[in-house]
């Protein structure tokens, strides 16, 4: 699971935060077609995961992230392809963004029912350590933070820092992962947020948790080591 979200940070984050690309002149001649892109939908920006236990919702002037489509495979032995298991069962289910330079948020999920064991509490802090080694390679990362605390019932770890992309010092951005374990599964939030007000629309956004109701994600004691 660390593996994947340092490749997803990486990898995507970055990219749905950028810009509209420049419009180009005329070709010379023919460039290669490109990958399909994220794009945004109709759809609220909001998630609610029957099979994980979970919902978030961020407020209306977020812009809700369709992904690609998968690419199709001819696979000429159907029978023959191995069921997903371990890190490979981690699920993106929600992309949204704000703004520009978009602000992004992202949320994860690993069922255990395809991971093929539970997790506890103390797995938390583990959760995100492949991800801040993803996002140093692309970003000069500083000041990391990290907190504990409670929504309801549920543990929840917490990690914020600062990042610019190398080599654009004049395009800061605050990083923020925040996770849990529920019954079904294991959530991550994250963000990449390009300013305090995107920030806090991510943390104070209400969530439910295996039907516990929390008024918002982030409270204000996050950061006090105290989950009290």
């Amino acid at each position: 699971m660390r593996a994947i979200f340092g490749a997803f940070l990486l990898g995507y984050l970055p990219l749905l935060a950028q810009g509209p690309p420049p419009v180009a002149g005329p070709a010379t001649k023919a460039a290669p077609t490109p990958a399909p892109a994220a794009t945004t939908s109709a759809q609220p920006p909001q998630v609610l995961s029957t099979d994980i236990g979970f919902s978030y919702s961020l407020p209306s002037d977020w812009e809700f992230v369709a992904l690609p489509p998968a690419p199709n495979v001819f696979v000429p032995y159907p029978g023959a392809v191995e069921a997903k298991k371990g890190d490979a069962c981690v699920e993106v289910v929600f992309t949204a963004k704000h703004g520009t330079p978009a602000s992004v948020v992202v949320v994860m999920a690993l069922p255990f029912a395809c991971y093929g064991q539970t997790m506890t509490p103390g797995d938390l802090a583990n959760f995100d350590a492949g991800a801040s080694e993803g996002l140093k390679q692309a970003f000069d990362v500083a000041d990391p933070v990290e907190g504990n605390y409670t929504l309801g019932s549920h543990a929840v770890w917490i990690e914020r820092a600062k990042g610019t992309p190398k080599g654009h010092t004049d395009k800061p951005f605050i990083f923020e992962t925040v996770c849990t374990v529920l019954a079904k599964g294991a959530v991550c939030w994250l963000t990449m947020a390009a300013d305090s007000a995107s920030l806090r629309a991510f943390e104070t956004a209400p969530v439910t948790l295996d039907g516990e109701i929390s008024p918002e994600l982030v409270p204000s004691r996050a950061f006090l080591h105290d989950s009290k």
